[in-house]
């Protein structure tokens, strides 16, 4: 009997079991289903649609335009051969991969599952086509193609650039947009209508060109099958001017702005946005003749480097729109991270180092007797009287310097005087800037025939080395001693940057992560 009363007991106990686990599913899938409705609901609920301006619209051929607006957002139809990180790393896009195969050539490998947004199929035929076309017109991308001399097809996906010399990093120079040779071949390549729907490789493509908007949606034939775009469609709105431009954004009508403008916040305010403030391209330093009898002494040199207050003349000429600088490549560059703004203000120190060397203090100036004739630290600082900010700056760094006994007269030069001088590299001390390149070369300030007439065997060593090398952890530590060079060896001083801002609608979310080669990083995630 009591057997039969546990047998009833274990079949209630396996009957309870069974009934709680399909509740448990039941309640779990209900759960679930409701999470997904929730997610779903919210998915829907989300704006998928981005408004960008463009002032002053020129063309919409990419290499043709000099509107900055109208490059930044050509990248979101057109596509390079290769693309750049948001820290300058050079990546594949439509070139797969490339090998140097000597020192003026080299072999670049296609992607071979990529369309054109009108269905063709891209090939090589449209690299060769491209890069014609560059050496034929004048573009804000002559520069990268000004050493190509040749291109050859090898096959459908693999073609060869022939240089006229060597480049170091040519790579960087590949980031220009690929046309389609197919569309161009029958389109008045120099006077492109604007109203025309050129096709493009990119993330999205152009379905409608009206007098006051183009009108951009996501490219179902891109290649990168794996990414995925939240945005769907892009109102590129026109405007007559850049002011009708800022006064769109500021009343909300447009999602991302992007400028170099210093007085940004004149026009836009400072509510209903996010600002990223980021270094720009433009980068203002000291060259340092060192051949020059005083320059030519590093004491001399580091003594300069020290008595020069960078934060005084950010603040006091730019009001604090300008970035102090250490380093031609501390713009953001992989190749230049962990760098300080500062090379060392340190009047203390500037004044160790001459003494530790033999230079003496007296009447407001350094001088030295070297067999029996006192010399005077006194140096020339060559800068362009056209050039009104840095005539301010040039005064600036008299007066710091002469301040600290050492003498300065400041050239103005006419720009024709000017130019001579820096091209004959006949100067003590000149004020100068350069746009930099997208490339990470330090040619300029350490290759042959620099400005600075520096020489330095290890320099000189390193450079040959990284540009043979494509091992990233080596290029690193080359250019972190190249940095410690140009810091202890002071053959320059970096001084300022200018300040790139890219402002974005405070209801857009997503991944924020502009630099000046481009405000798109991230796109993919964006949302409003």
């Amino acid at each position: 009997m009591k057997s039969n009363w546990f047998k009833y007991i274990f079949i209630f106990f396996i009957i309870a079991i069974l009934l709680f686990s399909i509740f448990k599913i039941k309640k779990d899938e209900k759960i679930q289903q409701e999470e997904q409705q929730q997610t779903t609901s919210l998915e829907e609920e989300k704006i998928k649609e981005l408004k960008l301006g463009i002032a002053e619209l020129d063309t919409i051929n990419p290499i043709l335009s000099n509107n900055k607006n109208v490059q930044d957002i050509s990248k979101l139809i057109y596509e390079p051969l290769v693309n750049l990180t948001s820290d300058f790393k050079a990546e594949p896009c439509l070139a797969k991969e490339w090998a140097k195969q000597s020192d003026n050539s080299y072999l670049i490998k296609l992607r071979e599952n990529v369309k054109w947004s009108s269905g063709q199929t891209f090939t090589s035929d449209d690299v060769k086509f491209t890069l014609d076309r560059l050496k034929e017109i004048q573009s804000v991308y002559s520069y990268n193609v000004q050493y190509v001399i040749g291109v050859d097809i090898i096959d459908d996906f693999t073609v060869k650039i022939i240089l006229d010399r060597e480049v170091p990093f040519f790579e960087y120079y590949l980031t220009f947009p690929i046309l389609s040779k197919e569309y161009y071949e029958t389109e008045d390549f120099v006077n492109t209508e604007k109203n025309t729907k050129p096709t493009g490789t990119g993330k999205y493509k152009i379905t409608e060109v009206q007098p006051s908007y183009i009108l951009l949606e996501k490219n179902g034939m891109w290649w990168n099958k794996e990414t995925k775009l939240t945005i769907e469609k892009i109102i590129v709105n026109l405007y007559s001017s850049v002011g009708e431009l800022y006064n769109s954004f500021k009343i909300g009508n447009l999602d991302v702005i992007s400028t170099d403008n210093e007085k940004i916040q004149d026009y836009i305010g400072t509510i209903g946005y996010n600002p990223k403030e980021i270094k720009g391209r433009n980068h203002t330093f000291l060259a340092l003749n060192t051949e020059n009898y005083f320059l030519g002494k590093q004491e001399i040199r580091k003594a300069i480097a020290y008595s020069i207050d960078k934060e005084n003349i950010v603040s006091s000429i730019f009001s604090n729109k300008s970035y102090t600088s250490s380093f031609p490549l501390d713009y953001g560059s992989w190749l230049s991270q962990n760098q300080g703004s500062s090379s060392g203000y340190n009047v203390e120190q500037a004044k160790q180092i001459l003494v530790e060397n033999g230079w003496s203090y007296k009447n407001h100036y350094w001088q030295k007797t070297e067999n029996r004739k006192t010399e005077k630290i006194t140096l020339n600082l060559l800068v362009k009287a056209s050039d009104q900010s840095k005539v301010a700056v040039a005064q600036n760094i008299k007066e710091q310097l002469e301040n600290q006994g050492i003498r300065i007269n400041i050239i103005q030069a006419s720009d024709e005087n000017y130019n001579n001088a820096i091209k004959a590299r006949i100067f003590d001390l000149a004020l100068t800037s350069m746009s930099v390149s997208l490339s990470p070369s330090l040619d300029t300030f350490f290759g042959e025939n620099n400005l600075s007439k520096y020489s330095n065997e290890e320099v000189t060593n390193i450079m040959k080395e990284i540009k043979n090398t494509t091992d990233e952890n080596n290029l690193k530590e080359k250019y972190q001693r190249l940095a410690e060079i140009y810091k202890s060896d002071i053959p320059y001083i970096s001084l300022y940057t200018n300040k790139y801002t890219v402002a974005y609608n405070s209801a857009l979310i997503g991944d924020l992560s502009p630099s000046w080669f481009s405000p798109f990083y991230g796109i993919e995630s964006w949302y409003k």
